[in-house]
């Protein structure tokens, strides 16, 4: 799966704004420009398969602190839009292309006429399309109201009404393999913005000894992660790679799991001293959550990493940026960072140059986009 496009209007820092995206995307820019908007826009776009978008909004303090805070026009209603396209293969189509694109539109309710309360982010519209030379849609929502399209490509209302909070892309089960096959690869978006690092952080406590094909959001089986890496899959070529190019001469061991999995790094200076997860700085522990996200066993397809940067030497940053370069062979990866050193890094492993989020007009844009949604060096 690779998402190929996004649009994001009305959110935060971002006015409106449309790109295409590429394998290995990176973005890079100061404080204030917007780029972690973008990044939690697709968390935003994950939480409509979830279930969780209108909870994800009230957490950022509700609707009104969302929106895009600059001048809007008076007939330009208060709203939040996402919308993405996607491409796969269905291997039940005969390996014909998939091509979706699903848009969600947020805005506020109104509890005197709607079953919702008076803050609540309302969940005003949705649709879910096929793209190509005869284009289709397959479902549509307008506030509570929705149909789709059964086997027989026959309209199909939806006899309960949905809530407000809900969409309709986590809501309507088992009846359009297509939706299923959106929230399913929506669902399975892993985002990495920062791990704890503190002496009651997950990281430092040895995993539960189960088969771990990826890294959870907080780390808490990185043990089992590395594990299944060295037993199950028997082969940790690029994660052994990656601990010495960060750090020479070291050594990893990740002892056969029993009731616990857990790791300990060998260093040249010390080399009789293993140090475990609870000894060792919060750097090389988030070093080593970061090998975990992105060398797993079976990763996600697609990973989003925040700042992944933070709290890590310099001298650490090409280590890190040959890791990413080997999680775009696998799966679609999204990196935003203040660094230009790892920017550069990563373009020097993958020939791939970042793009730089920038403020226009007081609002927040890629450099060299245009405003059709194309970069102008093709």
């Amino acid at each position: 799966m690779s998402l190929t496009d996004l649009d994001i209007a009305g959110y935060r820092s971002i006015r409106s704004i449309r790109f295409p995206l590429r394998r290995l995307t990176v973005l890079v820019g100061g404080n204030g420009v917007g780029k972690t908007n973008l990044y939690r826009a697709l968390e935003l776009v994950q939480g409509a398969a979830t279930g969780d978008l209108t909870m994800a909004i009230a957490r950022e303090g509700g609707l009104a602190s969302v929106l895009w805070a600059g001048q809007r026009r008076k007939t330009d209603l208060p709203r939040l839009r996402f919308e993405v396209a996607l491409e796969t293969i269905l291997p039940a189509a005969e390996n014909a292309a998939f091509q979706p694109r699903y848009a969600v539109e947020i805005g506020f309710g109104d509890s005197a006429f709607e079953a919702v309360f008076a803050e609540e982010p309302q969940i005003k519209a949705e649709s879910l399309t096929l793209s190509g030379r005869r284009g289709v849609t397959l479902m549509e929502r307008k506030g509570p109201a929705a149909w789709y399209r059964d086997e027989t490509g026959q309209r199909r209302r939806l006899e309960q009404p949905l809530l407000a909070s809900e969409t309709a892309l986590s809501a309507i089960r088992g009846t359009l393999p297509e939706l299923d096959a959106v929230r399913h690869l929506l669902s399975s978006w892993r985002f990495y913005h920062g791990f704890r690092t503190d002496h009651g952080s997950p990281l430092r406590r040895p995993s539960l000894a189960v088969t771990a094909p990826m890294l959870d959001a907080d780390g808490a089986n990185l043990g089992a992660v590395l594990a299944t890496l060295k037993h199950i899959r028997g082969d940790t070529v690029d994660l052994d790679a990656a601990v010495d190019l960060a750090f020479p001469g070291a050594r990893l061991s990740i002892p056969r799991p029993e009731k616990d999995a857990s790791f300990a790094l060998t260093f040249a200076d010390v080399p009789r001293r293993p140090f475990g997860p609870s000894e060792l700085s919060d750097g090389t522990l988030q070093f080593m959550a970061l090998l975990g996200a992105l060398l797993a066993y079976r990763p996600p397809p697609f990973i989003a990493l925040n700042e992944p940067e933070a709290s890590l030497h310099p001298d650490l940053l090409p280590a890190l940026a040959r890791a990413i370069a080997r999680a775009a062979e696998r799966s679609q990866v999204w990196v935003v960072t203040h660094s230009p050193i790892l920017a550069k890094a990563i373009a020097e492993e993958t020939g791939i140059d970042p793009l730089q989020v920038i403020r226009q007009d007081g609002a927040t844009w890629l450099e060299g986009l245009s405003q059709v949604g194309t970069f102008r060096d093709g």
